[in-house]
Parts: structure tokens; C-alpha cells; sequence
């Protein structure tokens, strides 16, 4: 078997390749999984708009 030294440099820079475009992915979905948690942080909580006293109880026998 013959392997020239043009065929072994092209195949260390296709693996360098790889493994920059994976690096490249790791990093922006670090940050996509930060801006998700950020805005999920900055929802506000609800806020209930009915009276203190409505909706304590549950009418079982009904």
C-alpha cells in the first residue's frame, strides 16, 4: 500500500477540521443554553388577580 505524505496532510487537516467545527457547535450552544436560561430567569412570576379568599377550596360533594 501506497500513502503519499500529500494524502496523510490532507487527512490531519480534515481531523483538525472536525474538531474546530465541533468546538465551534460546544461553544454556541453554551451560549444558546445561557440566553435560554437568561430569559427564562427574566419572566416574571404570575401573579394571581383573584381575591384572597376565591379558589382555597375544593367543593367535593358538588
Amino acid at each position: 500500500m501506497d500513502v503519499s505524505a500529500a494524502s496523510i496532510s490532507d487527512a490531519s487537516a480534515a481531523q483538525l477540521a472536525m474538531k474546530v467545527q465541533i468546538a465551534v457547535l460546544k461553544q454556541s450552544m453554551d451560549i444558546q443554553s445561557q440566553s435560554a436560561l437568561a430569559l427564562l430567569e427574566a419572566v416574571p412570576s404570575p401573579v394571581s388577580s383573584n381575591p384572597p379568599n376565591l379558589g382555597n377550596t375544593i367543593d367535593v360533594m358538588a
